[in-house]
């Protein structure tokens, strides 16, 4: 059982010693980023490394969502169930809890909200929990306070479509300038950008709630 090689990273062979870490099974050299073990091929816990890292990504916002894809199921087929049938429940244990860290990774950044928000945060930039700081932007909270009202005053299924719309347009737009600013490092532009990204996707998921609401109403 052997670990598809990355499209980049660290040759584990160059690695410095401080750099490795030791099998759980046999207590030889594990590269940190390696599901197996060179010496014994037995699979390794998961690592302290962040998502990109996981997946053999750089730590950008560009991310091509089809070759996101091939290596997450490239890295899930080495962690299917049956390959571990056999094993010692300590390996079954470890190979779930490496699909399911690969799985987090590849759910945060295959959707550019998450990716954005994960990316700020490990910048050290946080929109959302502890250490966030709320953005005084008085233009964007008119603008997502001006389109909540409307969407609450929508009498029917045509007028919240047309919310949706705008704001699904917005959305694909805001991402463009998100993507802009990760790419000439303008944090600052990126976390605002992010932000008004989250209103936009929750203004649609409050779209998709009131058009139920009518629908159940008879009003769609």
């Amino acid at each position: 059982m052997h670990q598809t090689p990355r499209p980049s990273g660290p040759d584990p062979a160059a690695a410095p010693a401080a750099a490795l870490a030791a099998c759980w099974s046999c207590r030889g050299p594990v590269d940190p980023a390696s599901l197996f073990c060179a010496t014994c091929k037995a699979v390794q816990p998961p690592s302290p490394i962040d998502h990109f890292a996981r997946l053999g990504l750089p730590a950008a916002f560009d991310v091509k969502v089809p070759v996101l894809e091939q290596l997450y199921f490239g890295f899930q087929r080495q962690l299917h169930p049956d390959r571990f049938a056999g094993a010692v429940p300590k390996a079954r244990q470890i190979s779930q809890s490496q699909a399911v860290a690969f799985n987090e990774a590849y759910e945060t950044l295959k959707d550019p909200l998450t990716r954005a928000t994960y990316l700020l945060k490990l910048r050290g930039l946080p929109i959302e929990g502890e250490g966030a700081h709320t953005i005084h932007d008085a233009g964007l909270l008119d603008e997502q306070m001006e389109r909540r009202e409307a969407l609450f005053e929508a009498v029917d299924a045509a007028a919240v479509e047309a919310i949706a719309a705008k704001a699904r347009a917005d959305a694909a737009a805001c991402i463009e300038t998100v993507a802009a600013a990760f790419a000439r490092g303008d944090l600052a532009a990126a976390r605002i950008g992010t932000l008004r990204l989250k209103y936009l996707v929750k203004l649609g998921e409050e779209a998709r709630t009131r058009r139920a609401r009518l629908a159940m109403a008879g009003t769609a």
